[in-house]
């Protein structure tokens, strides 16, 4: 075999050069590259002659150190050789070009001559970018893992089955009050702090969950708090399984329930409770009356429900305010509840209305009416005792309507009426007693049924007419008129107002009855305009208490003006005393509302309601009407004199005009004008006509006078 020559070494060795698996780049003494591999090549991005005589230190390489800031030059590995002399392991760096970020690991070497001195530096670096990238991607998940559980409210834990070692968190002692694990941080803490009542419930669950193939769980449980007592708990976790299927470990965390339970509670007590009395409300009442039901008809015996309402309770409500008024309801729901038994049923319906239900009354109806009557006088000997509100001892009764049932062949809604019905018949024998529901009850209750479905056709068909009463002055001159409604019902004849005014009031439709009433006289008032005579009348129109509690009721007067055509100033609202129940910002602000479209307001029945002088500055009033039972006993009862003379004095006193209804005889027209009243109206004067006759009558065509 011929000898190797040196030519044929160099190119061996500049073969193994370029084929090692690392970057080689060798620098001389003086930091200039003086070799540099394929691969080194390759990884720098530069050619070799892009390389070779190239000191890096004076170059535009962008190497960057591990945390993205530009690595200074004399950092590169090939220079820290060159100034320590010593070799350098592991330095990890960045090298930016045209596409991503190439990270290298690097070591570097020296070549010293036989002085020791550093004669060129072998620089080897592998590329190490994937290492780098899930490095950094393992940090941020690190990271992020760090900041979840410190923003969380979660306690992690985990339990190694195998070695039976549990890790509790630093969070998990904190959520049951303790620093640190103080003592008690072994394996079996946790199971040692279990409610007693869950303990049975943990085993059992942990003997269905580790033998099965579940890899999740969760469930809910009570630790024990370092102050004693109890937090409840969410645990949800994985549970590690080998290849077999057996547990390893369970990891999760707990999650402190308490808050949650708390909004829990206060939704159900906002749902199902009573915020002024915390008696159960309408709504669990209901619910509560299936269970009853249901076990009336297992039991076959009786049960009562008893509907409760306090005498006059919006008496003391209007006049002494809304607060004594709740202070009263609080007190008569703590006397109810001391008085029905713990079984009992005990609900506030609203307002002053409360139920209780009496079960197990026994399989006999006489027996069960009987034990209801103790019942119930033990409630009525309660409510009737004084109530302490603040400064005012005030003094209740309550009235009360009871339905006896066994649960079968009824139903809820039907026994609530019932007791209803028998409850306003409670009322209307006097207050202060109970009565029970008979047959003769509900026939009532048909028979308002059927007139409120009468008037609603009533009202779709017409029937409803409007009636005109004229108003005189002292001097006879026809100065105004009243409108009033008469109901024309098939097959009754001309039915007054005393007859469904009140019903109507009661049922919700003196709104649309109130609102034809009002159409129809601005009707009448546009058409008077064409009139010299009725043009300068005013008319007058009852509005009821339950028209202006609507917010839209300005409005609509306005939109019913405009439609007509009426002028507002011919327009006067009259109102009844009952309006100074109601709340004074919102009735005075809607009143000012409609004067402001010059529509004027009377106050009706002057004299008959109660606290009408408190309120008379308040309301933006043009007129007082004195009641007709004043004027009727004028003559008869000397009292009646000094009251009407009174009511004149008062409304001179705060510019009003006065109008007397229910003149029906001369000496009463005769002692008004001497009295000083503005105007008058009565059958003496003119009785009430339907409006096409009123308008004949009166109209400057017609010879109607005084």
């Amino acid at each position: 075999m011929p000898p190797t020559s040196p030519a044929d070494v160099l190119r061996r060795l500049d073969a193994l050069h370029d084929h090692l698996p690392a970057g080689v780049v060798v620098h001389a003494a003086d930091g200039r590259i003086v070799s540099a591999n394929r691969l080194a090549q390759e990884l720098l991005g530069r050619s070799e002659a892009q390389l070779l005589g190239v000191d890096p230190s004076k170059s535009d390489w962008g190497v960057v150190r591990t945390d993205g800031s530009a690595m200074a030059p004399e950092e590169f590995p090939g220079n820290v050789v060159l100034r320590t002399g010593k070799k350098l392991s592991g330095l990890v760096a960045g090298i930016a070009g045209p596409g991503p970020m190439r990270w290298l690991l690097c070591n570097a070497y020296p070549e010293c001559d036989d002085t020791g001195a550093v004669q060129q530096v072998v620089v080897c670096f592998t590329d190490c970018t994937a290492l780098k990238d899930t490095q950094e991607s393992l940090e941020k998940s690190e990271e992020r893992l760090r900041l979840v559980l410190k923003g969380s409210t979660d306690a992690p834990w985990d339990w190694d089955l195998v070695s039976g070692e549990v890790y509790y968190s630093e969070r998990w002692w904190n959520m049951l009050g303790y620093c640190s694990g103080e003592g008690v941080d072994d394996t079996g803490a946790w199971r040692r702090l279990l409610h007693p009542d869950d303990d049975a419930m943990i085993g059992d669950y942990l003997k269905d969950l580790l033998p099965s193939p579940r890899e999740s769980y969760s469930l809910e449980f009570r630790l024990r708090h370092h102050e004693g007592h109890y937090v409840p708990v969410l645990s949800r976790g994985f549970v590690l399984r080998d290849e077999a299927g057996k547990a390893l470990r369970i990891s999760g965390v707990n999650t402190d329930l308490t808050e949650r339970k708390q909004t829990e509670r206060r939704i159900y007590e906002l749902a199902y409770f009573d915020h002024l009395t915390g008696l159960p409300n309408r709504r669990f009442l209901i619910e509560e009356l299936d269970h009853v039901l249901a076990r009336a008809r297992r039991s076959g015996h009786y049960s009562a429900l008893l509907y409760l309402d306090l005498d006059n309770f919006k008496l003391l409500n209007d006049t002494m305010g809304h607060d004594l008024g709740d202070m009263l309801l609080r007190q008569a729901s703590r006397r109810l509840r001391f008085t029905v038994r713990q079984s009992d049923q005990l609900a506030r319906l609203g307002g002053d209305e409360f139920i209780v239900v009496l079960e197990d009354l026994g399989a006999s109806p006489r027996g069960a009416a009987a034990e209801t009557d103790r019942v119930v006088a033990k409630i009525l000997s309660a409510l009737n005792q004084p109530f302490q509100l603040d400064s005012l001892l005030f003094k209740s009764t309550a009235s009360i309507g009871i339905t006896l049932f066994d649960g079968k062949g009824t139903d809820i809604e039907t026994l609530l009426k019932q007791a209803d019905l028998a409850m306003y018949r409670a009322k209307a024998d006097g207050r202060n007693t109970a009565r029970f529901f008979d047959p003769s009850m509900q026939d009532a209750a048909d028979r308002r049924a059927a007139f409120e479905a009468a008037m609603r056709d009533g009202l779709s068909l017409g029937q409803f007419r409007l009636f005109c009463q004229p108003q005189f002055d002292s001097h006879g001159r026809l100065v105004g008129a009243e409108a009033l409604v008469r109901w024309q019902r098939d097959g009754h004849g001309m039915i007054g107002p005393d007859h469904f005014i009140g019903f109507a009031e009661e049922s919700g439709l003196i709104r649309p009855l109130g609102e034809h009433i009002l159409i129809e006289s601005c009707r009448a008032l546009a058409r008077w305009q064409r009139d010299p005579t009725l043009g300068r009348l005013t008319l007058a129109v009852n509005v009821s208490v339950h028209q202006l509690r609507d917010p839209d009721f300005p409005a609509a007067v306005a939109a019913i003006l405009d439609a007509t055509g009426a002028r507002a100033e011919r327009l006067c609202l009259e109102l009844t005393e009952s309006v100074f129940a109601e709340s004074m910002h919102e009735i005075t602000q809607r009143m000012h509302d409609l004067r402001t479209q010059g529509v004027s307001f009377s106050l009706d029945d002057f004299g008959t309601g109660y606290s009408s002088l408190a309120y008379l500055k308040s309301f933006p009033l043009a007129a007082l009407k004195i009641d007709r039972s004043f004027v009727r006993d004028v003559g008869i009862d000397p009292d009646s004199v000094p009251i009407i003379e009174a009511i004149i004095a008062l409304a001179r006193k705060l510019k009003l005009e006065i109008v007397a209804e229910g003149v029906e005889q001369e000496a009463q027209r005769n002692f008004l004008i001497r009295g000083g009243c503005s105007s008058m109206q009565g059958f003496l004067l003119g009785p009430p006509l339907p409006m096409d006759e009123f308008e004949h009558l009166y109209s400057a065509a017609g010879v109607g006078h005084a």
